[in-house]
């Protein structure tokens, strides 16, 4: 299960269809132990500005459930003396989530070590690594392996969209299927979807918008068809 809401607010918590740029950054700091707080830590503001990619294995299915939190923030609420703020006692929300899906995300950057450095901290994270919500745990490891890890040479729609990734990156037997028309979003200035997705604080939860494109490739899965590993 993952989550990866760019839009949500208040007791309503959305789901884009692919992993957002904010969140595969926000694991990937978490790996390499950048506080949410350090908003000018040098692989931070690199990440945000490398060019994004997701290829989409498999789209899986949107699914909601429901929970209640205690102790909520009032907005415009009066401080009190003590120098706490009133909240209120339950509310309820309604979170969207993937069930199911799988899919390859990758960063382009000229600077190789920044790269090294986010797959060597990705096989030995820091801090607790989850997929947009801290219940969703990665079923499998967030990484591929050492020879695949890093493409010299290459652009991300080249790197995502060549018909021998999946096979090269899949190690087992899935247990559904992959989509045979795979989805490619790349971020690309002169794509016609703009996302607001590019973290400027995580502390402060401000963000900045990106353009994306998005293509297909179709693929058969390869002689292998597994799942990224």
């Amino acid at each position: 299960m993952q989550s990866w809401g760019v839009m949500s607010r208040f007791s309503r918590r959305d789901t884009g269809k692919e992993p957002s740029k904010s969140g595969v950054i926000g694991l990937i700091c978490a790996a390499l132990g950048i506080s949410r707080e350090d908003d000018e830590h040098p692989d931070f503001l690199e990440l945000t500005k490398a060019k994004f990619g997701i290829r989409v294995l498999r789209g899986g299915v949107l699914q909601s459930d429901y929970h209640t939190a205690q102790n909520i923030a009032i907005a415009n609420s009066e401080r009190r003396q003590d120098g706490t703020y009133k909240t209120k006692g339950t509310e309820l929300s309604t979170r969207f989530y993937l069930a199911d899906a799988d899919f390859v995300a990758a960063i382009e950057s000229d600077d190789r070590k920044l790269l090294e450095r986010v797959h060597t901290a990705l096989k030995n994270p820091v801090w607790q690594l989850f997929l947009g919500r801290k219940a969703f745990v990665p079923h499998l490891p967030p990484y591929v392996r050492d020879e695949f890890a890093i493409i010299a040479g290459s652009d991300l729609h080249t790197a995502l969209g060549d018909g021998g990734v999946v096979e090269r990156l899949c190690e087992a037997m899935p247990y559904k299927a992959f989509d045979k028309d795979q989805r490619l979003v790349i971020e690309d200035e002169n794509g016609s979807e703009i996302r607001q997705d590019v973290p400027l604080s995580f502390a402060e939860r401000r963000f900045t918008i990106r353009r994306v494109r998005t293509t297909f490739a179709r693929t058969t899965g390869g002689e292998k068809g597994g799942s990224v590993s």
